[in-house]
């Protein structure tokens, strides 16, 4: 498996406040780049797995509005997690 709970666990105290901080939106931001890291790397292997596809197209856009929500709610947080992970808009 690709994501067990002690990689989990390092994301959470990277990312996060703790390493059971799981409901902050840099920790989950940051466990949702990962996913779409890991399931891109799949589709370039396999192009024809719709259904990965989908899930992938979700899961960005699951990202999309936690990042737009930390925008509204904190620009300075909102700037910090998107230079951490090197994320663009």
């Amino acid at each position: 498996m690709y994501l067990d709970s002690a990689k989990k666990q390092e994301i959470f105290g990277k990312y996060g406040k703790s390493n059971t901080d799981t409901g902050s939106p840099e920790s989950q931001i940051a466990l949702f780049s990962y996913r779409i890291t890991h399931l891109t790397e799949h589709m370039k292997s396999n192009k024809k797995d719709y259904s990965t596809q989908r899930s992938l197209k979700m899961l960005v856009g699951k990202r999309r509005r936690m990042l737009d929500y930390l925008k509204e709610q904190d620009v300075e947080r909102y700037r910090s997690i998107v230079k951490e992970l090197n994320l663009r808009k």
